[in-house]
């Protein structure tokens, strides 16, 4: 386990897009750099197998405004977080989040709180693996507005 670098970019695109194809700039650079950038409350973790091969990661922020379910502020959010297929089970998953248990307690954080699609059963059952409790269900609504 370690923080992820611009230098894992490839590695650390393809694994992106695995989690969220249907994202177009899903593996943009200037995104992941966002990510690995301490100054703006992000951090990423790669997990490698041991030839040094990246099998996953977790990308998370501190969020300071209302996360749904949580009781304080900053809470730190697990924003995405995925583990090659092959790895699954085999405690990857809990590695990359205790890594950001760490960080997130490390920013005065009390709570981590994560999300996941409603029909995404497996991902519910990972974090729960993990620890986290479900504290809601919401599906969000956006109307735009047509200016005069």
């Amino acid at each position: 386990m370690r923080p992820a670098t611009l230098a894992d970019a490839p590695a650390w695109s393809a694994m992106r897009v695995a989690l969220w194809p249907d994202e177009a700039d899903v593996a943009a650079t200037a995104e992941m750099a966002r990510q690995i950038d301490a100054a703006r409350d992000a951090v990423a973790f790669l997990a490698c197998d041991a030839g040094g091969s990246a099998i996953g990661f977790a990308e998370a922020t501190l969020r300071h405004d209302y996360v749904n379910g949580t009781g304080s502020s900053p809470v730190g959010f697990l924003e995405g977080w995925y583990v090659a297929p092959e790895w699954r089970g085999r405690g990857v998953g809990r590695a990359l989040v205790a890594a950001v248990e760490c960080w997130s307690q490390e920013r005065g954080c009390s709570e981590l709180a994560s999300d996941a699609l409603l029909d995404n059963a497996a991902s519910h059952v990972a974090h729960a693996a993990c620890g986290f409790e479900e504290t809601e269900r919401v599906v969000y609504f956006r109307k735009p507005l047509v200016s005069d």
